[in-house]
């Protein structure tokens, strides 16, 4: 049997067509009852410790002088304390560079640095024993922002750049140019389901660790590497988080870690769960960014050269720094030719607690530098914005980016924006726009039509892999088990009818299990959107070495040839004749010895990124899309209101609809949220301010447009193999929004024409506000 990515004609032809249908969630009905299984509702086992870190409320920088916890021993409750010295193995839970340890040994570089541990009978007893201690620290001056960073020259990864022509002395010969800066604000996770872990010891030190995790195999590799045991002596599991985001790709395993350590040091289970401040103290968020913009144009707004410097604060350690900050300089061209570059990125550390993976993981924040681009040319220029984005899109397959990676679906990127264009009527909206801001003196409307272009794959290089394991039972029911990680995306029922796609058999013939080490090791994070790519090929591959056993089988047992036979709707027919259930199939497969289970692999085809020479291909494909959006303001308050949004997306040929569009409406919402409502404020003294929902808004209900139009693009599909030909989905519309960004932008403009406001992101009341005196008073960005 062919690879479902090899003969696109098989797959037109299937007559059963479980895969692209849109199916609910597989979990949808336990979601809505309040069935579903998290970890805090996995029954507890008899024994169970809770185990709570503790930390130093006082400076978030200083050299630890003393600690003393004999006040924390004695507490009612407490069975035992932790802290550097109890660590068999490598105090280190980084995903990489080995700075980050699991307990602070000689100093505090963040608020909310994790000093010890308490492990009690009850987590309440944890939480109030750690009050208890008693920290001295000789404090220092924090650095705390990209502009003490700047000035004090510290970074936590070396400096990168694009270069492509001599871009910095086209800008300074050019008659028609702009500059500009602005700030682009972080962005806290948020998830449900909060950090938890979940530890029980087994026999000769082996450890099995329930975690709420996107990287299994990265806690498996941290929790052994602080024990000091073989990686085989650690089994890490996750059948659901209650949402992820990227917050826990890296940063799951410093609370298996401690859950694990408890474990290993009381002989009995231990549990690790952060509450929600906590939590927001003591996680990364998503980067925030000084970017500095000059460019070159004609006066048809056509880019001939860009430059951008786009710094960064990663926090106090690498975390996933490296790879983020590179893909916003892979991002900062967004769908746009930049005839010459230079695009810079520098990393700054900073005494926050470290900034990591968020959904886009960096691509948000250059693709919204692009566009900011793009509304400076056009306030310059006179044009409408849309037009300036026109006259730069890529074109055909001719496009080249930054790094050098041919664009090969210009014409794609194209017919979503003009499709778009005309569905949204944005040409007959604009002039009603510019009516209404002409009759309006205080509250202005602002219209804005975006593209995404994001490129699929992960840009480190060995991460493109996926395993599966698929096991055939004499009953012709299916399991399923692959390394991607449900986070309430819907991974999982894609897979699973991908499964039941290959093989031939209903939906409902395909058991879902958790994701675990033991069956599918050494997998990647399920992150960079590559989720069903991956693991729909890995899995679809070892469907295929089953059903290739079983036909060979039943074309050998009754003389037909192989070509004659198919699998439907768990039928087995040769040519158009039923000769038998897949049941019955299987179940004589078995009394003749015939292997019903299989691994699968998959390893994406065509990347081959060189970083250090910053030349190759980085990316299978991209994924593309546009959103229009209009917004009201009040020019008096600084309130908004998003009052339509229009979206086209192109997902290829979608895995199942419903699910497409679910993460589009979701991503675009979460999207929002960071560019209008969601900031995150640290005092001077390097403390997070806004780390409960009381101080920190997230979008609600209310906030979802009333008006929210959502299509797929009628795509011909990927035209690189993957999975059906479908393209990712699950970061690209976090993007969309930032035409409500760019909406904001265009009604404060409309105060004063030819002027950039100063609108930094998020756009706050507070911050539209500002931006509206600033443009009254003729100053600009």
């Amino acid at each position: 049997m062919d690879s479902p990515a090899s003969d696109d004609k098989r797959v037109e032809q299937m007559e059963q067509r479980v895969a692209s249908r849109s199916t609910k969630h597989d979990s949808a009905d336990k979601h809505v009852t309040g069935e579903a299984r998290y970890i805090d509702d996995i029954p507890e086992p008899d024994g169970l410790l809770h185990v709570y870190p503790g930390w130093y409320r006082g400076a978030a920088r200083g050299k630890i002088l003393s600690m003393d916890l004999d006040a924390v021993r004695s507490a009612e409750g407490v069975v035992a304390v932790l802290s550097a010295k109890d660590i068999p193995g490598i105090n280190d839970c980084s995903p990489a560079m080995g700075d980050d340890p699991v307990f602070a040994e000689d100093e505090i570089v963040f608020h909310g640095q994790v000093v010890f541990a308490v492990v009690a009978t009850d987590r309440d007893a944890a939480r109030r024993a750690c009050q208890l201690a008693k920290i001295e620290v000789e404090a220092s001056e924090p650095v705390l922002n990209v502009a003490q960073a700047r000035d004090a020259g510290i970074t936590v990864l070396p400096d990168y750049l694009f270069k492509k022509g001599e871009a910095e002395q086209s800008v300074k010969d050019s008659s028609s140019s702009v500059t500009t800066s602005f700030e682009i604000g972080g962005q806290e996770h948020f998830y449900l389901e909060g950090q938890i872990s979940m530890a029980l010891p087994g026999e000769d030190g082996e450890l099995y660790v329930h975690c709420s995790t996107q990287h299994p195999s990265e806690v498996q590799h941290n929790v052994a590497k602080a024990l000091d045991l073989d990686e085989a002596a650690v089994t890490v599991e996750i059948r659901r988080m209650g949402g992820a985001f990227g917050g826990k790709e890296s940063q799951a395993s410093q609370w298996a870690t401690l859950a694990a350590l408890g474990a290993h040091v009381t002989g009995r289970p231990c549990k690790c769960r952060l509450d929600r401040d906590d939590d927001m103290i003591m996680t990364g968020k998503r980067h925030d960014f000084l970017t500095e913009l000059s460019a070159s144009f004609e006066a048809n707004g056509k880019l001939n050269a860009v430059v951008m410097d786009l710094d960064s604060r990663c926090g106090c350690s690498a975390d996933l720094s490296l790879g983020i900050n590179d893909r916003a300089m892979f991002h900062s061209d967004n769908a746009y030719q930049y005839p010459e570059s230079l695009i810079r990125s520098r990393r700054f550390k900073t005494n926050t607690v470290s900034n990591t993976a968020f959904r886009g993981f960096g691509g948000p924040q250059g693709m919204l530098a692009a566009e900011r681009l793009m509304d400076a040319i056009a306030c310059k220029t006179g044009l409408d914005p849309l037009d300036v984005r026109l006259a730069n899109l890529y074109e055909g397959d001719k496009g080249v980016t930054p790094f050098g990676m041919p664009v090969e679906e210009g014409d794609v990127l194209l017919d979503i924006i003009t499709t778009l264009e005309k569905s949204s009527n944005y040409r007959e909206r604009r002039k009603e726009v510019e009516a209404f801001n002409a009759n309006s003196p205080i509250l202005k409307k602002g219209l804005a039509l975006t593209p995404v272009k994001f490129g699929i794959s992960f840009t480190l290089l060995h991460l493109n892999q996926a395993g599966a394991l698929v096991h055939v039972y004499k009953d012709g029911s299916v399991q399923l088990n692959h390394g991607g990680t449900e986070m309430g995306q819907g991974l999982f029922q894609k897979v699973a009818q991908v499964a039941a796609q290959e093989l031939g058999v209903s939906l409902d013939k395909v058991k879902i299990t958790a994701t675990n080490t033991a069956k599918v090791p050494n997998t990647s994070p399920t992150a960079a959107s590559s989720g069903a790519d991956l693991n729909g090929m890995a899995v679809a591959n070892a469907c295929n070495i089953i059903k290739d056993r079983l036909l060979k089988f039943a074309a050998d047992q009754d003389g037909v040839a192989i070509e004659s036979i198919r699998v439907s709707d768990n039928v087995v027919y040769y040519g158009d004749e039923r000769a038998m259930s897949f049941r019955d199939l299987v179940q004589r497969a078995y009394l003749a010895r015939i292997s019903l289970s299989s691994t699968g692999f998959y390893a994406t085809p065509k990347i081959d990124w060189d970083r250090e020479n910053a030349t190759g291909r980085p990316f299978l494909y991209f994924a593309y899309g546009a959103s229009c959006s209009e917004v009201l303001i009040d020019t008096l308050t600084g309130e908004m209101k998003v009052e339509r949004v229009d979206v086209l997306h192109d997902v290829g040929h979608s895995l199942n609809p419903a699910l497409d569009r679910g993460q589009i409406e979701g991503g675009f919402v979460q999207g929002m949220g960071w560019l209008t409502t969601e900031e995150l404020v640290w005092d001077d003294e390097g403390r997070l301010r806004t780390h409960a929902p009381s101080t920190y808004k997230i979008p609600t209900a209310s906030d979802v447009p009333a008006d929210f139009r959502v299509d797929l693009y009628a795509s011909k599909g990927n035209p690189e193999k993957t999975i059906y030909r479908s393209k990712a989905v699950g970061e690209p519309p976090l993007m969309l929004p930032i035409s409500v960004f760019c909406a904001i932008n265009d009604a404060i403009s409309s105060l004063r024409p030819g002027l950039l406001p100063q609108l930094r992101a998020p756009a706050t009341a507070e911050a539209i506000l500002h931006a509206v005196h600033m443009i009254k008073k003729g100053q600009g960005a």
